[in-house]
């Protein structure tokens, strides 16, 4: 359960963290706490038990079916056979992804007649990604600025003077 600030009357922050589960430091300390805007402690305060649920959740992440997935279901909820068509995935496996990211806590079901269809139930997912995204970006661009900078030079031209060359 994801503890939020009980402010009445103020808007609530623009700022969407991941929402993990807040687990404390200590069950019998009192609880630190989250600075504000935050929905739980930042994860240098996290016990070992908050720290595995994290781990859960980006390991959600970390298989490419799941991101795209995430990037079909961006704009509207989808139903299974849509995604398994789509991804060229079958109906069982595109299922068991979408399980596991309901699981985590990333989609939300909902049955219409007999289907049913996912959706974003976080939409700060796409932040997320997009950050990890920048960062790639810029890895590599870092990396090909450094291979250039180790990158052999090209031969350099000779001029030509209109001289033959001396014969030895």
């Amino acid at each position: 359960m994801i503890k939020r600030s009980s402010r009445q009357g103020a808007a609530a922050p623009r700022a969407m963290p991941v929402a993990v589960p807040a687990v404390f430091v200590s069950p019998t300390a009192s609880p630190p706490a989250a600075p504000p805007g935050l929905l739980c402690l930042p994860m240098e305060n996290l016990s070992q038990e908050a720290l595995a649920q994290v781990a859960d959740y980006f390991q959600a992440l970390a298989e490419p079916t799941r991101l795209r997935i995430l990037n079909l279901l961006r704009h509207e909820p989808r139903s299974v056979s849509e995604l398994a068509q789509e991804t060229g995935h079958s109906v069982a496996n595109v299922s068991r992804h979408l399980a596991l990211l309901a699981q985590r806590g990333l989609l939300a079901r909902e049955t219409r007649g007999t289907s049913v269809y996912y959706r974003i139930a976080d939409p700060a997912i796409y932040q997320l990604c997009d950050l990890v995204c920048g960062n790639l970006g810029r890895r590599f661009d870092s990396t090909a600025a450094q291979r250039q900078a180790f990158a052999p030079a090209p031969p350099a031209r000779r001029r030509a003077t209109g001289r033959r060359p001396a014969l030895r």
